[in-house]
């Protein structure tokens, strides 16, 4: 039976013991999707939205980079991980925004947070630069797409 891992015997919040864990290369990717929708999108110029608080796209793949090295300040029972790399593309799709934020890092645990978060702050960050044009605008996914490096590789498909 499966249990959670941020509890201690009592039930009570506590940080995982990674104390006798190996020190492996470990990555994750994750995405998030937000629907522009056509009057965002119409605001498109090549690769990025350009408004006057900046380039949209550029600006949340700095956000998100930003975030991603500080999630254990987000996320209470995370470790603080010292990443090695952090990779942030957007991508359009229609009237979607695709962010892909993809760490790695050599350590004894995963970096699945660290790319949830960065996707994640990316697309807060494409929603707060575009409200003002239109509040239509839609966070609809946000999931981990693979990681490898610990127990169990995961990868989605879709």
């Amino acid at each position: 039976m499966k249990e959670f891992s941020h509890l201690d015997p009592k039930g009570n919040p506590s940080i995982v013991d990674i104390s006798e864990k190996k020190v492996t290369k470990r990555s994750a990717r994750a995405r998030s999707v937000v629907v522009l929708g056509g009057e965002v999108m119409k605001l498109l110029e090549g690769n990025d939205i350009v408004t006057r608080k900046g380039p949209v796209f550029q600006t949340a793949i700095i956000a998100g980079t930003m975030a991603a090295k500080r999630t254990d300040d987000l996320i209470p029972l995370c470790h603080s991980l010292g990443l090695e790399n952090c990779q942030i593309t957007i991508v359009t799709r229609g009237h979607d925004a695709i962010i892909d934020c993809h760490v790695v890092t050599e350590g004894k645990t995963g970096v699945e947070m660290e790319a949830l978060v960065g996707a994640s702050v990316a697309a807060l960050t494409i929603y707060d630069m575009c409200k003002a044009i239109s509040h239509d605008i839609v966070i609809s996914e946000t999931k981990l797409m693979e990681k490898t490096g610990g127990k169990h590789d995961f990868r989605r498909d879709d």
